[in-house]
């Protein structure tokens, strides 16, 4: 088939190059010119056959916003808008009303594979109609790991996203367990190798993840991870997960916490540490540290 790609990052790059070898034409577009097929959208648009297809990919919120109005004047009946970045879910209703005014389809999908999906393929999570979903199947096809997992019809419009933020808050937590018991690890003096505890446990634990891979991958480049910052900035997924177990009355402590873990990360000195050194000293005379 035929396909239409906005955004050609890191992301969309990779997912133009594994549609290809999987035999569909991908017509991209990106304000990159030196990784732009065509130059506009107007173009991109022109050059696909109906019922046309276009897979977006792009900062969500207001670039996601401004591309899919203007695919909405460019687009005719029949054909579909696919949302393929990190939107908020509660947008996807939005974008599906609009469109449907135009009799134009729209699908959700959250993507999940990062630098690594071109060769290992894509983990994807897409919301809408059936008929909406089927007139993108080839490519969902195309972009999934080989095997019987990797996709899902998770439901309809906004379920993609939903699924794939609710996705990554639990990474978060995972990566916050990693990071927890590496850091124990590395404090006391009996374990003297914790680059090699990580690595044992690649195989026959209960821990084990492709996540506990990649550790052991940052280990190797660097030990003790001498060389960054400890500083980790986060998408504005996890904070949507927090707000919609809020909203559903669905208590999250691991995932809420190892967001927060991430807001302390950005301050180089405390001010609540300050408080509770103030009042440990208050109450119980305990030491404190002058700067």
């Amino acid at each position: 088939m035929e396909l239409g790609l906005v955004g050609l990052g890191k992301m969309g790059g990779n997912m133009r190059e594994r549609i290809r070898r999987a035999g569909h034409t991908v017509i991209g577009y990106d304000r990159n010119r030196d990784l732009a097929d065509v130059h506009s959208l107007k173009e991109l648009v022109d050059s696909l056959q109906g019922p046309r297809v276009v897979w977006v990919m792009v900062p969500a919120g207001a670039a996601t916003q401004s591309t899919i109005d203007e695919l909405g004047e460019l687009l005719s009946p029949g054909d579909v808008v696919v949302d393929g970045g990190n939107s908020r879910w509660t947008d996807d209703e939005k974008h599906a009303e609009e469109l449907a005014a135009k009799g134009i389809g729209f699908v959700d999908c959250g993507v999940s594979g990062g630098v690594w999906g071109l060769e290992n393929g894509y983990a994807l999570m897409y919301g809408g109609t059936a008929e909406n979903v089927a007139k993108v199947q080839p490519v969902f096809d195309a972009l999934k790991p080989e095997g019987d997992f990797g996709s899902v019809h998770a439901g309809k419009v906004g379920a993609g996203h939903f699924a794939k933020m609710v996705h990554n808050g639990i990474e978060y937590a995972m990566m916050q367990a990693y990071a927890e018991g590496w850091e124990l690890l590395e404090k006391v003096d009996s374990v003297t190798d914790v680059r090699e505890v990580f690595r044992s446990w690649q195989e026959g634990t209960v821990i084990r993840s492709w996540l506990l891979d990649l550790a052991v991958n940052a280990l190797d480049e660097d030990e003790h991870l001498d060389r960054l910052r400890g500083f980790a900035a986060d998408s504005g997924e996890g904070r949507w997960t927090v707000e919609a177990a809020i909203d559903n009355a669905v208590p999250l402590p691991a995932i809420t916490a190892s967001l927060f873990a991430r807001f302390a990360s950005r301050q180089e000195d405390s001010p609540q540490m300050k408080m509770i050194a103030a009042l440990r000293n208050q109450f119980g005379g305990h030491a404190v540290e002058s700067k």
